[in-house]
């Protein structure tokens, strides 16, 4: 099979930035990396740390214009050096910016701050129940650091993802495992997958929904289609009955007989009774037409 003309392979390597767990996608720029090599990559807010997670691989890119930021060069021990600098840094600005919160008394909540690695730039992760005034923190933090700083709202969501932590399954959260972007789940995909309506069992450690009921909700839309609802009446080996559930896994159907037997069959074993509600039908409007007027 012949590649399509606009799609363009590249070499990709797997970087995890320092404090994300998620990896990304960097050009190699012709430096061989192996699984845990330290490395210094450009970011959108300067050069920061990483360490390599996937080696190199081949990938195609369809999106025309999308660029791959690039891998600069090995970590050197002067870089890992200022690395660990900065560690000490991070842990002192956070401590400075809890103190100067409760000292304006500001209605917010921190949670990390991350500094590229030249120290030139911070960023404050933080959340709050509405819209915040943060100028004057951002005036504190500034003269006491010297630097550029960012003061980043984000969501439930994105807490979790920073805090990190196990899901219901015993596994690291999706979010700060391997989810790069945050899809919208609703109730309905639970429903799909006949999942008790639980808030305990159907919502994850940020208080939403789990983002694992996206995973398999196309199947599960998928196999419904050939699955009848509850209540219709059907032609089964056994006669007619009614349908009082499906399994959907297993596509097979469970009904009630007219004895009032209960039974299951698999899908391709049973009928939809269309005849019959489409002569109910005709029955019923002939009937409303030979009413004498």
């Amino acid at each position: 099979m012949e590649k399509d003309k606009n799609e363009k392979s590249k070499h990709c390597v797997g970087i995890s930035l320092k404090n994300n767990s998620k990896s990304f996608d960097y050009d190699p720029n012709s430096i061989k990396l192996r699984v845990g090599d330290m490395c210094i990559v450009e970011t959108n807010w300067g050069e920061d740390i990483g360490m390599a997670v996937m080696s190199e691989r081949s990938t195609c890119c369809k999106k025309k214009g999308r660029h791959y930021k690039k891998v600069l060069r090995k970590a050197s021990k002067e870089d890992l050096r200022k690395s660990e600098f900065n560690d000490q840094r991070t842990k002192e600005a956070y401590q400075f910016c809890l103190q100067k919160i409760k000292e304006r008394k500001i209605l917010m909540k921190l949670f990390q701050v991350n500094m590229n690695l030249e120290a030139t730039k911070a960023k404050f992760y933080f959340s709050a129940e509405g819209r915040v005034d943060f100028r004057v923190l951002i005036k504190d933090l500034t003269q006491k650091f010297k630097m550029k700083i960012e003061m980043r709202q984000i969501g439930v969501r994105d807490q979790a993802k920073l805090m990190g932590g196990c899901g219901p399954c015993g596994l690291k959260l999706c979010c700060s495992g391997f989810l790069r972007d945050f899809e919208p789940v609703s109730i309905r995909m639970a429903k799909n997958q006949n999942l008790a309506l639980n808030p305990m069992k159907i919502t994850g450690a940020c208080g939403r929904l789990l983002c694992c009921l996206i995973y398999e909700n196309d199947n599960y839309k998928e196999l419904k289609k050939n699955l009848p609802k509850n209540g219709i009446m059907v032609e089964t080996p056994q006669g007619e009955a009614k349908v009082t559930g499906t399994d959907i896994i297993q596509q097979k159907v469970f009904v009630e007989l007219e004895e009032g037997k209960r039974s299951s069959f698999q899908i391709n074993e049973i009928e939809t009774i269309k005849k019959n509600v489409k002569n109910l039908k005709h029955e019923n409007q002939q009937g409303k037409n030979d009413k004498p007027t």
